[in-house]
């Protein structure tokens, strides 16, 4: 459901590339003192003195990425926003701006745009984030979004995927798997809107599920909680692919191995409800679910106490020897070798 369709529809080629981009920018502010230039020139002009710069970006897809059958435009603005600043912040940084570049098929009218541009407008605002620049060309194939997030960070306090030690505790923010269950509450709706279009599911019970999968919330939040409580991650990365793939890269980057424990992974009440609905494992959701956006981080021990009781956080294994690899230690207390099974956008369909 792309608009309302009673509604008056403004076709692009009435505004022409820079009339659409003066369009949809032109009530978004700058709030960053180091934006010195954003939109309206051949590039933006930052300035960040001393501290370094960090910068990250993401493709969205449709039919890839996300389907408009049930994703809201705004929704999807916000969220294609949210994907992006959680880089920053696994890189321990300050999310200060971004660029939006769309490719954009003839079936969306400018007040489709405008829906998405509304999302994105929301998420620059809550994140306090400039937007400074991007583009927009046509599309044969639907709707293309690249977003590019740029933020600052002391040297000191940047922290790379590559800093785990042995015995260093293994530790995540949040909860896991909700994303992933959302994503299977909307395609068997939509499959069932398929063959009674009149048909009005009761939705309620999974709104949990349903918004960490349409609107999830990049963890700017850890970021700022490591300041307050004095802690510095050793390695860190954000879980978009599964949280088997994400500790399987901190491992190959930090030349560790892993002991992940499945009692300690972090589940969401609606989320164990959901999976025993769909017969569907919730320890094998977790680790291959994906889009959760969560924070994942190794810690020297030493630091444990500065955590200890946090309910934003919780202590899930810890790094082992590089030649001991990374496992699973199930609830029988087995051993578990743990394989990347994360999303894979060329796996074949």
């Amino acid at each position: 459901m792309l608009e309302n369709k009673n509604q008056d529809k403004t076709d692009l080629e009435s505004l022409g590339e820079f009339g659409l981009i003066d369009h949809l920018t032109k009530h978004f502010p700058l709030n960053q003192k180091s934006t010195i230039k954003g939109i309206g020139d051949d590039a933006a002009v930052l300035d960040f003195k001393d501290k370094k710069t960090v910068v990250s970006t993401d493709l969205l897809v449709e039919g890839v990425h996300f389907d408009l059958s049930y994703m809201p435009l705004k929704h999807l603005g916000y969220k294609a926003v949210m994907v992006n600043l959680s880089d920053i912040y696994a890189m321990n940084a300050k999310a200060t701006q971004i660029t939006v570049s769309l490719a954009v098929s003839n079936r969306f009218p400018l007040e489709a745009l405008e829906e998405l541009y509304a999302g994105i407008a929301l998420a620059t605002k809550i994140y306090n984030v400039d937007l400074v620049g991007g583009d927009t060309t046509s599309s044969q194939t639907g709707l293309i979004i690249s977003i590019t997030a740029i933020g600052e960070a002391i040297a000191e306090d940047i922290v790379y995927r590559s800093g785990a030690k042995e015995n260093d505790l293994l530790v995540v923010t949040g909860d896991l798997g909700g994303a992933y269950m959302g994503l299977q509450v909307l395609e068997r709706e939509k499959e069932v809107y398929k063959v009674n279009p009149n048909s009005q599911p009761d939705l309620e019970p999974y709104s949990y599920i349903l918004e960490r999968q349409l609107k999830p919330e990049a963890r700017k939040d850890i970021f700022e909680l490591f300041k307050k409580l004095e802690v510095h991650p050793t390695a860190m990365i954000d879980i978009s692919d599964g949280l088997s793939s994400e500790i399987l890269h901190l491992c190959k980057n930090s030349k560790v191995g892993c002991n992940l424990y499945e009692e300690k992974i972090p589940l969401d009440p609606t989320v164990i409800s959901a999976c025993e609905e769909f017969k569907i494992d919730s320890t094998l959701v977790a680790l291959s679910g994906g889009e959760d956006y969560e924070l994942l981080f190794t810690l020297d021990q030493k630091e444990f106490p500065k955590i200890k009781g946090n309910p934003n956080l919780t202590v899930v294994g810890h790094m082992t020897a590089d030649n001991e690899g990374a496992h699973l230690v199930s609830r029988n207390n087995s051993k578990i070798p743990l394989t990347a099974q994360g999303w894979n956008s060329f796996a074949k369909t």
